[in-house]
Formats: C-alpha cells, sequence, structure tokens
C-alpha cells in the first residue's frame, strides 16, 4: 500500500490526534530532565500543521511533508521544532512530485531526514535523545523495504524498533540538551523526544490505515 496526497493528510491527522492525546505524558516525561514543555509544544505546532494542511490544496505528498515542517519550525519552541521540521523538510525534497509513495520511496526519506537530524543535532545513538528511537527504526524499516514488504509493513517493523529504543534510553545518561546537565541524575528517566518519535510512527501506521 503507497500512500498518496489524502492518505498523508489523514497520516498527519492522526500524529495530530497522538500528540495531543499524549501531550500531559511528553510533559511529565520532560519535567523529570528538561524544560517541562516538549507535550506543550510539540502539541501547539502539530495543532497549527494541521490546520494548515487542512486548507492546503495538494498534489504532490511532498506538499504535504513540507508544510507541516515548515509549521513545525515556526512554531515549536526548544529542540524538537527544527528537528522535526528537518525530518519532514528533508523527506519533502527527497519525495520530489511523487503523488504517491511507496515502501522505498518512505524509507530513502526518513533515512535522508535522519541524516539532517545527525547533521543538526549532532546527537549519537546512546545520547538519550530522539536519535536512539530514529535510528533502530531506520534499520528496521531498510530491512523490511529490501525485503519488498509494503509501507504498513515497513511501519509496523520500525514502530518496534522505535519502542525498543525508546525503552533502552531509560537507563541512559544525557549527553545533549538540557537533560545533560543533570549528570547521572538524568538515568532512570525516558526520553520525551524518543518517546514522541514512537508516538508520531504509530500514529503515521494508524492513519495510513484509515
Amino acid at each position: 500500500m503507497p500512500m498518496n496526497v489524502e492518505q498523508a493528510r489523514k497520516v498527519f491527522e492522526r500524529v495530530t490526534e497522538a500528540i495531543i492525546s499524549h501531550k500531559e505524558y511528553l510533559t511529565e516525561l520532560d519535567s523529570a530532565i528538561g524544560d517541562a514543555d516538549h507535550g506543550i509544544n510539540m502539541s501547539r505546532g502539530f495543532t497549527k500543521a494541521q490546520e494548515k494542511i487542512k486548507a492546503g490544496a495538494y498534489t504532490e505528498v511532498g506538499g504535504v511533508f513540507k508544510d507541516v515542517a515548515m509549521t513545525l519550525m515556526g512554531s515549536v519552541g526548544g529542540a524538537s521544532g527544527p528537528l522535526y521540521g528537518t525530518l519532514f523538510m528533508r523527506m519533502s525534497m527527497k519525495f520530489g512530485t511523487k503523488q504517491e509513495v511507496d515502501s522505498a520511496d518512505f524509507v530513502e526519506a526518513f533515512e535522508e531526514g535522519l541524516k539532517g537530524i545527525l547533521a543538526l543535532g549532532k546527537a549519537q545513538l546512546e545520547d538519550k535523545t530522539m536519535v536512539d528511537a530514529l535510528t533502530p527504526a531506520l534499520e528496521a524499516m531498510k530491512a523490511a523495504a529490501s525485503n519488498g514488504e509494503d509501507l504498513p509493513a515497513v511501519l509496523e517493523k520500525g514502530i518496534a524498533s522505535a519502542e525498543e529504543g525508546m525503552k533502552r534510553t531509560i537507563p541512559l545518561v544525557a549527553k545533549k540538551g538540557r537533560a545533560s546537565y543533570l549528570g547521572e541524575r538524568s538515568a532512570g528517566h525516558q526520553d520525551p523526544g524518543a518517546t514522541s518519535t514512537f508516538l508520531i510512527l504509530s500514529a503515521m501506521l494508524e492513519g495510513l490505515r484509515g
């Protein structure tokens, strides 16, 4: 099952719903090691993105991703807006003028997006950031796509690996962002960025399936 323009709209509609419904949870996670605003900022950003794409007229999947990216960059505070904005902007650019994208297209674009995040945030695996969920998700999706699995199946594999990566952040000591100032005290808490990554991928699959 490829993703067309209307499915891309539904994907981000479901992502927005998931972020809003988990706003307090994400903020609670962030309050332990950050500024206690991750859930609030993400909810505000995706709400504005949803308003943007609901009113937009699109002929290409990349157009939906681009508007989401631009909105997040302009409305989400902290590091999350620029990082998630970079992910979706890079994906948009990779999609080009495609009116629908299959699993191979999605994985190639996701990989490009992750490269952008790594270049911007300078985080590495086990730094206790969203990269700890994004990296294993990409690896799992690449393997599934190379086996010819369709986009829902590829996302399923990515979600499972993202969840594992998210949980692996709990014992880690943060090395990036405000959480890094806590040193050893940051251990024992799940990273909110890795958590929102897991939620976004999960919601994407739900939206794709309708």
